[in-house]
């Protein structure tokens, strides 16, 4: 389950359907990530762009590697603007053990964060500035990319 938002993921509703959905699948663990914009470096905002079709190949494996240990992933991010204070990342892992559900979150997290193709700009006086140091590189793609 992957939703894209446009603006902040609504948390509260969010993480109510997750619940809803799979509470009856005989699932003992439920837990949950929330990623929420700190208030930092004079930002406004930060802003997401993400090309979904490498997003959902990237997530897809992720729920092949859940699906072998049982466990469901369920996850949500931001695309434009999130004020500070806001939520731009939601993740769940379903599972029947707790352990398992514990560290794949930590696992998923930590993979996220390093390799999930969504690219981040500071939202700084009305404009966006784009975050190199906290957006994921992809070989061969961008303008600069070519060496001639």
């Amino acid at each position: 389950m992957l939703l894209i938002y446009d603006g902040p993921v609504e948390v509260p509703s969010l993480l109510a359907q997750w619940y809803d959905a799979e509470r009856e699948r005989n699932y003992g663990a439920m837990v949950t990530f929330v990623g929420t914009i700190r208030d930092e470096g004079g930002i406004e905002a930060l802003s997401f762009d993400i090309y979904r079709p490498v997003l959902e190949r990237w997530f897809e494996g992720w729920q092949k590697k859940l699906a072998e240990q049982n466990a469901l992933l369920a996850m949500a991010h931001s695309r434009g603007d999130v004020p500070v204070h806001q939520s731009s990342f939601a993740c769940a892992i379903f599972s029947p053990k707790r352990r398992v559900a514990l560290e794949m979150l930590d696992a998923f997290v930590e993979d996220f964060k390093a390799n999930a193709p969504i690219w981040k700009y500071d939202v700084i006086d009305g404009r966006r500035l784009y975050a190199a140091d906290r957006s994921t590189p992809m070989e061969g793609s961008g303008l600069l990319s070519a060496k001639e």
